[in-house]
């Protein structure tokens, strides 16, 4: 193996033999004119004038009062390192971007092909356990799928997180399952409902509220998906039957809606200073009061209301403190 350096950098980063002669020249002269140095190369004026620009470009050369004076070699080298970086960087970029691009479509042939040829697999799941089972099997299939979950009422959510909160807790923080879920906005006026939405919270899963929602439903990945057999139904009024789809057709559509829903809902998690200074500001004390009751500077004060606003998706403290209390968290 040949392991001899290439003894010129500069034709190693690109630059041609004569813009390297003609620069190794004004380093040997270190101060010359035009004139002196077509001389030395024995190369025309009019080549070394082009010669000399490019040099200057590169920011290996200055001229100054007619004359041409080199600049230390790290100079340009470093700079044509340096974009030789960016490009290879960027050239990076774009093959993540396509392997990114291929995994897409490769996804979207499969999902074409299976519609076509009409490959749907759909199994009837009778009741909480077989759905859970179910989702946790498919999940020990994919490690770290994403499961993504809509429960549309009160009684739904408080069912089925008093039964299964603890094992989808604890398959998130073993890494069997990323998680979102939305829940109704009603479900977190019970506290035993809260302090499982923040074991979730603090778990990993992302959770967010909104008013109302179509039905419930849930997709694990992009390969299946839970449908309800009555779409709009609550689960316990179907005893939780439900058809689990495999197909990436009908789980692509339904995480289209997830999205949707998703943009719209509100995150649950807050800020643990928020609510304090939500319930002082609902008894009508200033930024000041608040400040000294809590032993903070005004400055964090009002820095929380601007996180409760954000948190709450309000515009205004008011709105805020109307929001928090629609919630039941004063």
């Amino acid at each position: 193996m040949n392991t001899t350096r290439n003894a010129d950098p500069l034709q190693a980063l690109g630059l041609g033999e004569a813009e390297t002669a003609v620069y190794t020249t004004v380093l040997r002269l270190h101060r010359a004119t035009l004139d002196e140095i077509a001389q030395a190369v024995d190369e025309p004026v009019e080549r070394v004038a082009g010669l000399l620009a490019t040099l200057i470009r590169l920011g290996a050369v200055d001229e100054a009062a007619g004359e041409y004076l080199a600049r230390h070699p790290a100079a340009p080298v470093g700079r044509m390192v340096t974009e030789r970086l960016a490009l290879l960087a960027l050239q990076s970029r774009q093959i993540d971007d396509m392997l990114a691009a291929v995994a897409d479509l490769a996804h979207d042939y499969d999902s074409g092909r299976a519609f076509r040829t009409g490959e749907l697999r759909v199994r009837s799941l009778t009741g909480a356990d077989e759905i859970y089972e179910a989702v946790i099997a498919l999940a020990g299939r994919a490690p770290r799928a994403e499961l993504v979950a809509v429960l549309p009422d009160r009684r739904t959510a408080g069912d089925f997180f008093e039964k299964y909160a603890d094992m989808w807790i604890h398959a998130i923080k073993e890494g069997d399952l990323t998680s979102r879920l939305i829940i109704p906005v009603s479900a977190l006026g019970v506290p035993a409902f809260r302090e499982a939405i923040g074991l979730l919270n603090r778990a990993g899963a992302e959770v967010r509220s909104l008013d109302q929602v179509p039905s419930w439903f849930f997709a694990l990945g992009h390969d299946a998906a839970g449908l309800p057999v009555q779409w709009g139904a609550s689960p316990p009024e179907h005893a939780y039957n439900c058809s689990l789809v495999q197909s990436p057709v009908v789980v692509g559509a339904l995480r289209a809606l997830f999205a949707e829903l998703w943009g719209r809902a509100v995150p649950v998690a807050r800020p643990g200073g928020t609510i304090q200074v939500l319930r002082l500001a609902a008894q009508g004390l200033s930024d000041e009061l608040i400040a000294r009751h809590l032993g903070l500077s005004v400055r964090t004060v009002r820095a929380r209301f601007a996180e409760a606003i954000a948190e709450l998706g309000a515009n205004s403290r008011f709105q805020a403190g109307v929001e928090a209390s629609r919630r039941s968290w004063l």
